[in-house]
């Protein structure tokens, strides 16, 4: 039989396959287990937001999900939608005898009373099992709940002495062709890619997903610029990194492509969560460099920011991924 957190953990790791598909709801993962370890039920949360992944799993185990578990990555909704049902109410109806939830809800229409709802319905409840884990699953709608802007992700493409073109401004290609259609798949897991007025004149770039079976993922193009004007269509625009928090976009996650001017800036306002460095083995020298003033005043303050969570090969090149150490 495997343990809770094994169970927990295959929760989690289905709701990645809706991340970046579920704004304004969060991409969460659920599984329904009867007492003899056999899957009744699996779901994860619909793109746009609706049917949630327990609606989904309880409509397949049917009657079977009396008396079963569910592990859910997080705390089942308490509120009543016009989009959707309370599933709070779904998994008590269902005759479900025990959850299993990674996280609780920060949403005030939930955080703690679907865990509440269904103790006093007689349902047992475990949570706060593998709280990492679900957090940096469904970190776009955490952002957007604790901070009040997109998760912020920034891909930089550089040699090995931290250039991103050379010294004329040529910088295709810097990665092999692995390394960038990995590149791609990170695009079609955001719902919003941005780039600064100097990327967009000298490279003109599509910012969209060109990978068979992924195209119709393409994220809506954001450009940083305080000139209003020329912005083209079909795109938006920001006048600082710090308006990413007002944008009317609907999208819980945020993809800064370029260039060093517009990493610098985001560095800077100490808006970046997540640092995906790739690393081409050339060296190029006087050229370009990958990033502009990110306003340190002392060495010091570099140190302790950025925990390396991710390290893969492409082909020649190497990825490194990193997140940014915040307070709890």
């Amino acid at each position: 039989m495997a343990s809770d957190e094994a169970w927990l953990a295959a929760a989690i790791r289905l709701s990645y396959r809706s991340y970046g598909r579920t704004c304004p709801s969060p991409n969460v993962g659920c599984i329904i287990v009867n007492d003899d370890g056999r899957v009744l039920g699996r779901g994860v949360t619909s793109p746009g937001g609706r049917p949630h992944a327990e609606a989904i799993a309880l409509a397949q185990a049917g009657d079977a999900a009396r008396g079963a578990t569910a592990y859910v990555s997080l705390e089942p909704c308490a509120h009543v939608s016009p989009r959707g049902p309370c599933c709070t109410d779904l998994l008590i109806d269902a005759g479900i005898a025990r959850v299993v939830i990674a996280l609780q809800d920060p949403d005030p229409r939930t955080n703690g009373a679907g865990i509440a709802r269904l103790r006093e319905a007689g349902i047992t409840v475990q949570s706060r099992l593998m709280e990492r884990e679900a957090k940096r699953a469904m970190a776009g709608f955490l952002a957007r709940q604790g901070r009040s802007r997109p998760f912020v992700t920034l891909k930089l493409a550089t040699s090995l002495d931290g250039c991103i073109a050379l010294a004329d401004g040529t910088s295709r290609w810097i990665t092999g062709p692995a390394a960038r259609a990995h590149a791609h798949v990170e695009r079609a897991n955001h719902e919003l890619i941005l780039v600064g007025r100097g990327t967009l004149k000298a490279d003109a770039p599509r910012l969209d997903v060109r990978l068979p079976g992924l195209e119709s993922h393409s994220p809506t193009p954001v450009l940083l610029s305080s000139d209003s004007r020329n912005v083209p269509d079909g795109w938006s625009r920001i006048a600082a990194p710090e308006e990413i928090g007002t944008m009317t976009l609907p999208g819980d996650h945020l993809l800064v492509e370029g260039g060093a001017k517009t990493a610098a800036a985001f560095l800077a306002a100490d808006l970046v969560d997540r640092l995906l460095l790739y690393r081409a083995p050339i060296l190029i020298g006087t050229g370009k460099p990958g990033l502009g003033d990110i306003g340190l005043a002392s060495l010091s303050e570099a140190h302790g920011r950025w925990r390396l969570e991710d390290s893969r090969i492409f082909g020649p090149d190497r990825l490194e991924v990193y997140e940014r150490m915040r307070a709890a």
